[in-house]
């Protein structure tokens, strides 16, 4: 006999009251990583060799500065939800597991600010 009302069950909303939202985070994100790493490999073939000049110049298309951002704002968050999920299913300590969510977070949010301003460096002024 199951404690769950007849709407939770329904609607599937488990004790975290989140249902399949995670879930739904993460394909979007590989969804939407699919045109954008193929815009940052070609991004990186076109510009092999070249030299800073050059890429400073490339990233001063406003284009090209927008799909570069968006490409490391995907990837972060996809690799952040990836990472998530790992330590929810293999950490089981409390104390372990809370520390490492905390720090896959700054971990992912770090890595895209650092990103960002990176190429925002590029485009404004370098």
């Amino acid at each position: 006999m199951s404690m769950r009302t007849e709407l939770g069950k329904v609607r599937g909303i488990g004790p975290a009251h989140e249902g399949t939202s995670h879930f739904w985070k993460q394909r979007l994100t590989a969804i939407s990583n699919l045109p954008l790493v193929i815009f940052l490999i070609w991004f990186v073939m076109a510009h092999l060799g070249a030299s800073r000049a050059d890429v400073v110049a490339a990233v001063k298309n406003p284009f090209e500065a927008i799909g570069l951002g968006l490409a490391m704002i995907s990837i972060c968050w996809h690799m952040k939800l990836g990472l998530q999920i790992v330590v929810e299913d293999y950490v089981h300590a409390p104390s372990l597991k809370i520390t490492s969510l905390i720090l896959v977070n700054f971990y992912a949010f770090g890595l895209a600010i650092v990103a960002l301003y990176a190429i925002l460096k590029m485009n404004i002024g370098a």
